[in-house]
């Protein structure tokens, strides 16, 4: 029983904390990352954030080559990880874990 149960509870969790931010944000996502881009501190954790996302992409690409598959099939992942970082990884890992076929560990 090798599936991605954690992965599909961060990511439930973590979009539903996305979503009602952005609903009760008074500023749009934008203006936001302006803001944070606009301090050296604050602007060191977001280059370090998309690091990782770029990091995230070129591993989701690989994998999904590995499994045959084209860039069209990774590309909205890979949108999603453009704007919204964690959620795309998440996604990917949730809907590639889950699609899977479930390896029996008992003998026939």
């Amino acid at each position: 029983m090798n599936r991605p149960y954690l992965a599909l509870a961060a990511l439930l969790g973590f979009a539903a904390y996305t979503g009602y931010t952005m609903w009760t944000a008074q500023q749009s996502l934008m203006a936001f990352g302006m803001g944070l881009m606009s301090s050296p501190d604050t602007a060191q954790v977001l280059i370090d954030l998309y690091l990782l996302a770029v990091l995230a992409c070129v591993w989701m690409y690989r994998d999904a080559r590995a499994r045959g598959r084209s860039l069209s099939a990774v590309l909205p992942y890979l949108l999603v990880t453009a704007v919204f970082v964690s959620l795309g990884p998440l996604l990917y890992i949730v809907v590639n874990g889950f699609s899977r076929p479930v390896k029996s560990t008992a003998n026939a």
